[in-house]
């Protein structure tokens, strides 16, 4: 059995690092560095239960005054206050975004990630970008810009500047161009299936790979439609010439930009050759000169993938910070599911009090400087994090009633 001092500890330092109210699901990980056995939290819950109670009665600095008392009992200190800083800022500030998809408003997911680069923003100074990521005709969906828009003024205090990729295809189209002309791309006509099988697996390049300069540049003529024959959708895509032997093989040659005829919901059927993540943002933070970069750690690959195109044109790469995932366990996140079950009547509207969407908890009186404060509170953090919604509505909670 854990000793009920070790048990006290965890309790404190779980009340000190959320505004004095210790969650129960919160204090039992740390337990297990200290012989708790998952078949024995069922009993060990109760004592739990009666700790966390006597706990949360005392004010947050009767509760720091404790738990300096135990805290060498488990090896932690308290949670670091305010922001930690970022590495090379430059005197004019920071230039950082947040990259949302064309699927729906955000949520309380994108409200914790972007408001830790905000808040960035807002410390150091610069420049804030809400870029709508709309390159995939298929997954865009037309009320999302006004959606997002709205809750980009509420969460920013119209503050940042919107951006959406679907409007600059033109000056991705001139980079895809000059990749060619630099040898560093290639039209590609082997099939997803076939270059993966026969060739990235196999480490070995495809006979696309050796074409020359011109080829390629006719090729893309035939991708976009403007030359006497035309590839059809599926027929070609654009690859980066990596390295076939990469260690990983996500980044042997990878796709940069696709035909895709599925009408664009802004764009109609204007394009027909659209760019990939990788590119796209690639371009973009090019382009921009972001200079910081918080995503979360899903997308480490891809932000080596998009190094690699900076060094194409010899350009300085951002400061990149990984952040690990909240993962609710009853809480579902998805805008396209959402957005299905309010088409099914299921929900009134993005704005329904059932729906963990800002529309929903700007409706419920929340300020976003309660998402501030807890996006302050996790910080640059990798490790990931189990949460269910009871405890994320306490914790926000307890940051709203501190906001008003």
């Amino acid at each position: 059995m854990v000793k009920k001092q070790i048990i006290k500890a965890y309790v404190l330092k779980n009340a000190v690092e959320h505004n004095g109210k210790a969650v129960v699901e919160s204090v039992i990980p740390g337990l297990f560095n200290h012989g708790l056995k998952k078949q024995k939290i069922k009993e060990t819950l109760p004592e739990i239960k009666e700790i966390v109670q006597d706990i949360n009665r005392f004010n947050i600095d009767e509760q720091k005054k404790q738990f300096e008392k135990v805290k060498d009992l488990i090896g932690h200190r308290v949670v670091r206050e305010g922001l930690q800083e970022l590495e090379n800022v430059g005197k004019n500030g920071v230039v950082m975004r947040f990259s949302p998809s064309a699927s729906g408003p955000f949520h309380i997911g994108h409200a914790l990630t972007a408001s830790l680069s905000y808040l960035y923003f807002l410390k150091y100074g610069g420049k804030f970008y809400v870029r709508i990521e709309d390159t995939n005709p298929e997954n865009s969906y037309k009320d999302s810009y006004g959606l997002i828009k709205q809750d980009s003024k509420w969460l920013f205090q119209d503050k940042a500047e919107i951006v959406i990729q679907s409007e600059r295809i033109d000056i991705y189209y001139m980079y895809i161009e000059t990749l060619l002309k630099k040898n560093a791309a290639y039209v590609c006509t082997c099939s997803s299936e076939e270059f993966k099988n026969n060739f990235a697996l196999k480490q070995k390049a495809c006979h696309c790979r050796s074409l020359d300069v011109q080829e390629n540049l006719d090729r893309w003529k035939k991708m976009l439609g403007i030359s006497k024959d035309k590839f059809e959708q599926g027929e070609a895509v654009v690859r980066f010439k990596s390295d076939m032997k990469h260690k990983n093989i996500a980044m042997r040659d990878f796709p940069l930009a696709r035909i895709n005829e599925t009408p664009h919901p802004l764009q109609k059927n204007k394009y027909r050759v659209w760019p990939l993540m990788n590119l796209a943002v690639a371009v973009d933070d090019m382009e921009m000169k972001m200079t910081h970069i918080i995503r979360a750690k899903d997308h480490r690959d891809n932000a080596i993938r998009q190094e690699m195109i900076f060094k194409v044109f010899n350009k300085p790469y951002p400061n990149v910070y990984f952040l690990g995932r909240i993962h609710f366990k009853d809480m579902e996140l998805s805008t396209t599911k959402m957005r299905l079950e309010i088409q099914a009547g299921k929900y009134r509207g993005w704005d329904d009090v059932a729906l963990p969407t800002i529309q929903s908890l700007k409706r419920r009186g929340y300020k976003p400087e309660a998402f501030y404060k807890f996006a302050e509170q996790i910080g640059l953090k990798e490790v990931d994090k189990i949460m269910d919604k009871k405890e994320f509505f306490l914790l926000l909670g307890n940051f709203n009633k501190k906001s008003k």
